[in-house]
């Protein structure tokens, strides 16, 4: 596939290195309304909209790196031409503008699919299909602790971010919402939410630490503590407790397994580097190609992608709840 980039800030040096990676595909073209080429490829074409794109060059989708409270805006025009859509996570921060871009999409007969490249990692993808097949009998506690670090530099680099109109919040919705949307995979949207947020360590508008107390219909009781403020950063953690036993995940990859009567399903050959915890920069491209990937699959075979839009709007809808801004 020909893909344009709507938006040039950091993460397109990531999309940049993995379309690379996929045989046949291409970035063709970028839209800046500054200009701003990415910094790995300084002289690709470059359109201030989409549509003047589509009037110039020929491509099949888009991938969305604006800020998060934009994306609908990209969506819904790529739609209107007939374009895929890849977005970076969140699909984007309200309700309504979430309803707005996947209506547009499915009006167009067009694939919309959000960059929640979690789900692609093997240790997650074993796990959610024994949940799916309910091997670890009944799940009473879930405990995600997503402490990330952001110095104050990080925030300063974009007058959006830490606020609410653009970003949408802080860490919850910006950094931990990836843990949040495999959360989400594996047990569903709980019945009951309170929380607890607060500023500490950042002049910021947001949050940049808080803790979440979630309950279940059927009785689990899971926590989700997402922060910027956790100095030096820390790798995410989910832990399990279950009717089986329990066990335990650190950025994706399972580090302690006691089911009763299951093999640890640990691919222990297939280790992501994830510098997430203290750093904005995407290094390793390998989950964002598996993400490429099964956007051109779904467009091919005419099946849903890996992250439905419906998916990706409940994880904005549980971080909006965490927020009390629902």
């Amino acid at each position: 596939m020909k893909y344009l980039l709507v938006g040039t800030g950091n993460i397109s040096r990531t999309y940049i290195g993995a379309i690379a990676n996929i045989p046949g595909s291409e970035v063709v073209g970028c839209v800046s309304r500054s200009g701003r080429r990415p910094a790995v490829a300084p002289d690709m074409p470059c359109w201030p909209t989409i549509t003047a794109a589509a009037s110039a060059i020929d491509f099949d989708a888009v991938i969305l790196t604006t800020p998060n409270g934009l994306h609908h805006e990209g969506a819904t025009e790529a739609a209107a031409l007939g374009k895929h859509v890849l977005t970076e996570k969140p699909l984007d921060i309200t309700l309504s503008n979430m309803d707005r871009m996947i209506a547009a999409c499915e009006a167009a007969g067009v694939t919309l699919a959000t960059a929640y490249q979690r789900r692609t990692n093997p240790d997650n993808l074993a796990i959610k299909r024994l949940m799916e097949a309910g091997a670890f009998g009944r799940v009473y506690a879930a405990d995600l602790a997503a402490k990330f670090w952001r110095d104050q530099a990080y925030y300063d680099s974009g007058a959006y971010r830490g606020g609410w109109a653009l970003d949408g919040g802080g860490p919850f919705i910006q950094q931990a919402c990836h843990n949040i949307d495999y959360y989400l995979w594996l047990f569903g949207m709980p019945d009951k939410v309170v929380s607890e947020l607060g500023t500490f360590a950042h002049d910021i508008e947001t949050e940049d630490h808080g803790a979440a107390l979630l309950r279940y219909a059927n009785g689990m009781i899971g926590t989700i503590i997402g922060s910027t403020a956790a100095r030096p950063g820390f790798a995410a953690r989910l832990e399990v407790h279950c009717e089986r036993g329990s066990f335990v995940t650190l950025d994706d990859r399972i580090v302690t397994w006691e089911i009763d009567g299951i093999p640890n399903p640990a691919n222990t050959t297939d280790i992501y580097d994830d510098k997430g915890a203290s750093s904005a920069a995407v290094a390793d491209t390998s989950r964002h190609e598996a993400i490429l990937r099964d956007l051109e699959e779904a467009v091919r075979d005419g099946r849903p992608p890996l992250v439905t839009p419906q998916q990706a709007r409940q994880t904005t809808e549980l971080i909006l709840r965490i927020y009390g801004r629902s």
